[in-house]
C-alpha cells in the first residue's frame, strides 16, 4: 500500500458542494462539506472525501407569475470532466449484486496540498436497469430509494476506499447519519468471516474507535428510519442480524442516526444549543458540540478580500486575524459594502429586469423553504410593515430559496411570499430570485444590508448563510437559535428576534418593535454607527465561525485528541460565550 495513503481521515457525506458547475448539493449540509474540505485542504490534512455523483443533481427551481415553484434536473455527465479512479467495488442490494466506480474530484488548497473527493456512481452496464439511478437524484425517490443510496455510500463508499488503499489506519467521519452504514462493513471487516456469536464489545470497540460521527437534525422526524420489513430485504437476512446482535436496531427500526451513535467513538453537534438538544434527544451517548462555520476566502466577496489584504494580510493565513477588523476606518467598510451591494443589484436586474435603490435598506432571507424556517414571519401583519415602512424608512426584500419537490408546505411557503410582495407594493418592494445556488448565494449574504433568520426554535441546528454574511460585514438579524446563541451580541454584531424562550407571538412583535425603532433609524440616521454594526460583525463573528476554526476543533478534538479528552460541558460552553461578552464589553 502506499504510505501517503495510510491513517486518513475518511469523510463521508450524502451531498458536498465542490463547485457551481457540479450540482452535488441541495443545501446548508452540502455546503459546510465543501466548505469542510477546502479548509481540510488548506490546512494540509490527510483527509479524503466521499459523496455520490447525482447525475441529476438536486433540481433546477423556477418560478412563474404566482411562485407556483416548477423542478427540473440538472443534469451532468462525471465522465466528461472527472476522471474514473480505478478502483471498482461492489454491494449486495435485495439480493442483487450493484457494482460500484468512483469519479476523482480534487480539492485544492492554499499551499497546494489535495483532498480527493470520490463520486460514487453505479451508471453501469453490469448493473439493472433500476441499479443504474440508485446515484442520479439527490433526496429523490421513496424510503427504499434513499435506503439503498445509503447502502452504496456508507458500505460501497467504504468499499471503494480499501480498493485505493485508504482503509489501513482510516478514521471515517460521518457527516450526518446517511453514510452510517459503513460501520456495518467495518463490523464485518472485525468479524473476518467468524460468526455473529463473535461479536463482542471489544470488538465493537474497535469499530468505535475508528468512528466520528456528526449529528446535524435537531428533531427526532429529521432521521432517517427503515422498518424491518425493508432493511431486511435491502440488506439480507444475515446483515440485519448482524446490526440486531450488535444492538444497533432499536425497537425492530433501523435508525441510522442510532446506529452512527451506537458505533461511534465521538459524536458531536454543530452548535453549543444544538448539542444540549441533541443531548436531551440521545441522553445515553456523550455528545460533543464543535460549532459550524463556512471557508473564509471562499465568501468573502472580492472587495473585502481587498481590503482584509490591505489592513490584516495575514487573514488569509490565520481566519482569526479578522479580529483586527475591529481598526479598518468605517470610510472604509460602507466603501466595500456599496461595491458588494451593487454587484448584487446588477445580478439582481440582470435576472429580473427590476432595478434596486441603492439607497433603501436591503433584507436578505435565503435558505431552504420549508415551514419551520418562516420565511413569511416578517409577512405576519402586512398592514403594520408598510406602517413602519412609511414611517422610520423604506424597505427592500430579497428572497431565495427552493422548496424540496415533495414539500408542498414549502411551496405554499413561497407562493404566499409572492402574494405578500404584490399587498405590500408599493411601500415595500419584495423580490423572490429563483434558482438559489452558490453563487447567488454569495452575492446576496454580502450584498444585502441585513441578514434575516427566523426558524421555528429549537429547529436550526446550527445555520450557515448568516456566517457567510458576517465576514461580508453584513449583520444578521436572527432568532436566539443555532450558531446565533453564541454570535449574538444585541445591538453589536447585528440583533436579536425575542428571547431565548420567546414563543412565536413575541417573535413577530419583536420584529417589528426593533425593525422599526432600532435598525431602520440606525441605518437611515447614522451610517458610521451602523458602519460600527458591519465591523463589528466581521471582528466578532467572522474571526470565530469559519471552518479554519471549526476543522481545528475537529482535529483536537475528535482525529487525534489526548487519551484523557473528554466532551466539554454544556456549562463550560455557555461560559465562553459569556466570557467573550464579557471581553468585548471591556473593549467598548
Amino acid at each position: 500500500m502506499n504510505n501517503s495513503t495510510a491513517g486518513v481521515v475518511a469523510y463521508f457525506s450524502m451531498e458536498i458542494c465542490l463547485e457551481q458547475a457540479i450540482p452535488t448539493y441541495s443545501g446548508g449540509l452540502g455546503v459546510l462539506a465543501g466548505d469542510t474540505l477546502r479548509s481540510a485542504a488548506d490546512l494540509q490534512l490527510p483527509m479524503v472525501a466521499v459523496s455520490l455523483v447525482h447525475r441529476h443533481g438536486y433540481f433546477t427551481q423556477t418560478l412563474d407569475a404566482v411562485g407556483q415553484q416548477h423542478e427540473a434536473p440538472e443534469t451532468w455527465s462525471p465522465e466528461k470532466i472527472l476522471p474514473e479512479v480505478q478502483a471498482r467495488a461492489s454491494v449486495d442490494i435485495d439480493g442483487r449484486r450493484v457494482v460500484v466506480r468512483a469519479f476523482r474530484y480534487e480539492v485544492v488548497g492554499a499551499s497546494g496540498h489535495v483532498v480527493p473527493v470520490f463520486l460514487l456512481d453505479t451508471n453501469l452496464d453490469e448493473n439493472s436497469e433500476w441499479d443504474r439511478t440508485l446515484t442520479d437524484c439527490l433526496y429523490g425517490g421513496d424510503s427504499h430509494y434513499r435506503l439503498c443510496q445509503e447502502v452504496v455510500l456508507g458500505m460501497g463508499g467504504a468499499a471503494i476506499l480499501e480498493g485505493l488503499g485508504y482503509a489501513e489506519d482510516a478514521q471515517y467521519h460521518i457527516n450526518e447519519g446517511h453514510a452510517a452504514l459503513l460501520t456495518l462493513t467495518l463490523l464485518e471487516r472485525e468479524l473476518a468471516g467468524r460468526s455473529r456469536q463473535d461479536i463482542s464489545e471489544a470488538l465493537l470497540e474497535r469499530v468505535r474507535r475508528r468512528c466520528i460521527f456528526t449529528t446535524h437534525t435537531p428533531v427526532p422526524a429529521g432521521h432517517d428510519r427503515f422498518d424491518e420489513a425493508q432493511y431486511k430485504s435491502v440488506l439480507g437476512d444475515d446483515r440485519a442480524q448482524l446490526l440486531v446482535d450488535a444492538r444497533a436496531v432499536d425497537d425492530h427500526t433501523l435508525n441510522m442516526t442510532h446506529l452512527a451513535l451506537r458505533l461511534s467513538r465521538y459524536v458531536n453537534g454543530v452548535a453549543m444549543r444544538h448539542r444540549e438538544i441533541s443531548q436531551g434527544m440521545f441522553p445515553d451517548y456523550p455528545i460533543d458540540s464543535i460549532t459550524n462555520g463556512v471557508h473564509a476566502l471562499t465568501w468573502t466577496a472580492t472587495p473585502y478580500q481587498e481590503l482584509f489584504d490591505r489592513r490584516i494580510p495575514e487573514w488569509r493565513r490565520d481566519n482569526q486575524y479578522l479580529r483586527y477588523a475591529i481598526d479598518i476606518p468605517l470610510e472604509e467598510i460602507l466603501d466595500a459594502h456599496a461595491a458588494t451591494k451593487a454587484a448584487l443589484f446588477d445580478e439582481v436586474q440582470r435576472r429580473t429586469g427590476v432595478k434596486l435603490d441603492l439607497s433603501v435598506l436591503t433584507i436578505g432571507f435565503a435558505r431552504r423553504a420549508t415551514p419551520y424556517k418562516r420565511a413569511d414571519l416578517i409577512f405576519s401583519d402586512i398592514p403594520r410593515l408598510k406602517a413602519i415602512a412609511e414611517r422610520a424608512g423604506k424597505i427592500q426584500l430579497l428572497y431565495g430559496g427552493k422548496a424540496h419537490p415533495r414539500d408542498e408546505g414549502g411551496k405554499a411557503l413561497i407562493k404566499h411570499i409572492f402574494e405578500a410582495a404584490k399587498e405590500l407594493a408599493p411601500e415595500v418592494q419584495v423580490l423572490y430570485l429563483e434558482n438559489y445556488e452558490m453563487d447567488l448565494a454569495a452575492l446576496m449574504t454580502s450584498g444585502v444590508d441585513v441578514w434575516l433568520n427566523n426558524p421555528t426554535k429549537p429547529l436550526e441546528a446550527s445555520g450557515t448563510s448568516g456566517m457567510k454574511a458576517a465576514l461580508n460585514g453584513v449583520p444578521s438579524y436572527s432568532v436566539l437559535d443555532g450558531w446565533w446563541v453564541e454570535g449574538c451580541i444585541d445591538g453589536v454584531t447585528g440583533w436579536s428576534i425575542g428571547a431565548p424562550r420567546s414563543g412565536a407571538d413575541d417573535e413577530v412583535a419583536d420584529l417589528y418593535v426593533k425593525l422599526e425603532r432600532v435598525i431602520l433609524p440606525l441605518f437611515y440616521g447614522n451610517p458610521f454607527s451602523w458602519a460600527r454594526v458591519m465591523r463589528n460583525a466581521i471582528a466578532l463573528n467572522g474571526s470565530f465561525f469559519n471552518t479554519q476554526r471549526m476543522v481545528g476543533q475537529y482535529v483536537h478534538n475528535a482525529y487525534f485528541p489526548r487519551p484523557d479528552q473528554r466532551p466539554i460541558p454544556v456549562a463550560a460552553a455557555q461560559n465562553a460565550k459569556e466570557d467573550v461578552q464579557s471581553a468585548w464589553a471591556a473593549v467598548r
